[in-house]
């Protein structure tokens, strides 16, 4: 089962006790897998079609709790690969009415309000209004990915005003939700893993919230682990580089010129160098008859160098 699926089942046994977040909710799920469909002879029935299981159970309660309608349902199965397909039907008369008013679909007098492709923000007005929305929205056509592989979280709608109207509901709970065209579908997605995070607190899935933080929180540790890691090997990698190129000059300097020469100073970190080639500048600091920091031990190495560079301009001309 996806993390997908994980989340979804959670969702389908989150309930609300307020009826106006059931009618949210339920506006939710028939904007997105119902229709208003007639017969031959002209009577109108609603019809929700759903190839998810949770969202074809989830529209039967809600339909029983909170319309105490009336209810048959189908299940098709076509084919193996086809997949099993499941139709919430309601089709008597009155039952049909109460539901087309309660989603401000119809006004009082039976008139049309608005349609399927855009939500009556009367059904949202309230925060409580708002999340289970989002939740019926998400159960539909929702999915979000396993976080140990990414983090995204995307919902498909067909209408583009109802995708920017989820945008805007979204925003209302400090989240930053984007669209995107794909083909037929308006995708509303979030990128960021906190984010998605607080978009599974917000519609209620509180397993899967505790399942994808504590592989963000893994994910994020062995990230910060490598970090260091590598940062400290490009450190190493660097000190053993600069070492090298220490030891070649005072080779140099020693086979042509011999630390007769040199101050004190020079010569002292010079043999120092050559005796211990993987300590650190800090290191070889602490080892000199009269201890010098970091940045001495530097300007004498360099001093050392430029030394090296002159021989090897004047060997050269």
């Amino acid at each position: 089962m996806s993390f997908s699926s994980d989340v979804k089942k959670e969702l389908c046994q989150q309930y609300s006790t307020a009826r106006h977040c059931c009618i949210a909710e339920f506006a939710a799920l028939f904007m997105l897998a119902g229709q208003v469909k007639k017969f031959q002879n002209g009577t109108v029935y609603v019809k929700i079609h759903t190839e998810n299981l949770t969202v074809a159970q989830k529209s039967y309660i809600l339909l029983r709790k909170t319309f105490h309608a009336k209810i048959e349902v189908m299940v098709c199965r076509r084919n193996l690969q086809a997949g099993t397909s499941y139709s919430v039907l309601v089709l008597r008369k009155h039952d049909v009415i109460n539901i087309l008013k309660a989603v401000k679909i119809l006004d009082e007098q039976k008139n049309q309000l608005s349609s399927l492709s855009s939500i009556n923000y009367l059904l949202v007005q309230n925060t409580c209004c708002k999340r289970v929305f989002l939740r019926g929205v998400f159960m539909v056509s929702g999915s979000v990915s396993d976080p140990k592989k990414a983090y995204h979280l995307e919902m498909a709608i067909l209408s583009k005003k109802l995708a920017l109207q989820i945008c805007e509901i979204i925003s209302f709970f400090m989240i930053d939700a984007k669209i995107i065209e794909r083909k037929k579908y308006y995708v509303v997605y979030i990128k960021e893993g906190s984010q998605i995070v607080d978009f599974l607190n917000v519609i209620g899935a509180h397993n899967a919230l505790m399942n994808f933080e504590n592989v963000r929180i893994v994910k994020e540790l062995r990230n910060s682990v490598n970090r260091q890691v590598n940062c400290e090997t490009a450190n190493i990698d660097k000190t053993v580089s600069a070492a090298k190129k220490q030891i070649e000059d005072i080779k140099y300097i020693q086979c042509n010129k011999g630390f007769d020469k040199l101050t004190d100073g020079l010569r002292e970190i010079a043999l120092l160098r050559l005796e211990y080639p993987e300590y650190s500048l800090q290191e070889l600091g602490k080892l000199l008859s009269k201890p010098i920091g970091k940045s001495g031990v530097n300007h004498r190495l360099r001093k050392l160098s430029d030394i090296a560079k002159q021989m090897r301009e004047n060997a050269g001309s």
